[in-house]
């Protein structure tokens, strides 16, 4: 139910996502290029192997263009090879604060990072990934959207996966201002194996659905740490949701609006 509830504020909003949908923008495309090497997975992003890779535009508002952009930049970087789909992100971050150890923990109650993919584009079995400032992970598979029924399959794990984050700042220390974290992940293809019609690895110049959020919360220093921002009624303050393509309303479960990437051949630049 807490995740339902994050992504769906009102009961209304499932009968109208066609009109919402019907009244985005053109999703986000990008394109990744082929790995002749592959990076080391430190969290830094400064090998070789990620200079050719272009950034990712800023990330915007889950809800579009007319929502206040966000308040610190997010970008992100995809790059693939034979054997693994890289992924890179950066993300300014003036307080840096992260508190849960526990892999497959609900990692959006800390700021996040997460990806989805649907590898046929169906909008039906596609995966999950949230990740926090302590590098702890949580992995799901979904069926379907959790408004046609969908359940979280938290017992899919994404076996041989690396990942690592890197921090420009001091973790869950209200006196000093950081300035960011940065993150990188190589995910071996067969993760992806029970995604539908479609063929792990990719092909060159095929396509997958994909997105990219960020959950930000408002904090407040109480007894020297960091803790969640309560309104007035003593309810936590909404979190601020900042992704790659807006989905047009707070739900990243429409997979219909979802940007693409497009896995180049070797020879190939963006």
């Amino acid at each position: 139910m807490q995740m339902q509830r994050r992504w769906i504020r009102l009961a209304l909003v499932t009968c109208c996502l066609p009109a919402h949908a019907a009244a985005q923008a053109q999703p986000r495309s990008y394109q990744a290029p082929y790995l002749v090497s592959a990076p080391s997975i430190d969290g830094r992003l400064d090998e070789a192997a990620w200079r050719g890779v272009p950034w990712s535009d800023a990330f915007v508002d889950i809800e579009g263009s007319a929502k206040p952009a966000p308040t610190w930049r997010t970008r992100m970087k995809l790059a693939w090879d034979a054997g693994h789909l890289y992924i890179a992100a950066d993300l300014e971050e003036p307080d840096l604060w992260a508190t849960l150890t526990t892999r497959d923990a609900v990692i959006f109650h800390d700021h996040d990072f997460e990806w989805f993919i649907d590898p046929d584009g169906d909008a039906l079995r596609y995966f999950e990934f949230e990740i926090n400032a302590l590098g702890t992970v949580w992995d799901l598979f979904l069926d379907k959207p959790y408004r046609f029924g969908g359940k979280a399959d938290n017992t899919w794990t994404i076996t041989g996966l690396r990942s690592a984050v890197h921090l420009d700042g001091t973790l869950n220390d209200p006196r000093d201002r950081d300035r960011g974290w940065t993150i990188e992940l190589a995910i071996p293809w067969a993760a992806f194996a029970d995604g539908g019609r479609t063929t792990i690895p990719p092909t060159p110049g095929s396509r997958w659905r994909i997105n990219f959020s960020r959950v930000e919360w408002d904090l407040d220093v109480i007894d020297g740490g960091y803790a969640r921002r309560r309104g007035a009624d003593g309810k936590l303050l909404p979190e601020h949701n900042w992704v790659w393509t807006p989905q047009g309303l707070i739900n990243m479960h429409v997979p219909e609006q979802w940007g693409y990437v497009e896995f180049l051949p070797p020879t190939r630049t963006p």
